[in-house]
C-alpha cells in the first residue's frame, strides 16, 4: 500500500464511529418520517371513509329509481312465440 492509502485508511478508521453514528441517526429519522406519513395516509383514508358512510346513513329519504322494462318484456315475448312456432 502506498503511504497515501495508509493515511486515508487511518483517517477513515479514526472517524468511523462518528460516521456510523450519523448514518444510524439518518436511517432512524427516515424510518420515523416514513412511519408518520403512513399513519397520516391511513388516518386520512379512514376519516374520509367514515365521513362518506356516515352521510349515507343520515340520508332520511332513500333514492328511488324507476326502470322501464317494456322493451325487455317484448323481447322475451317474441322469443317465446318464436319457440312455440318452431315446435309446431
Amino acid at each position: 500500500m502506498s503511504q497515501a492509502k495508509v493515511d486515508r485508511y487511518k483517517a477513515e478508521k479514526a472517524t468511523r464511529k462518528k460516521t456510523m453514528k450519523k448514518e444510524k441517526i439518518k436511517n432512524t429519522i427516515a424510518a420515523a418520517c416514513g412511519t408518520v406519513v403512513c399513519i397520516a395516509v391511513i388516518g386520512w383514508v379512514g376519516y374520509s371513509a367514515y365521513g362518506y358512510f356516515h352521510t349515507q346513513q343520515k340520508s332520511s329519504t332513500p333514492t328511488q329509481t324507476e326502470v322501464n322494462l317494456d322493451a325487455l318484456s317484448e323481447y322475451m315475448n317474441t322469443l317465446q312465440t318464436a319457440d312455440t312456432t318452431a315446435e309446431e
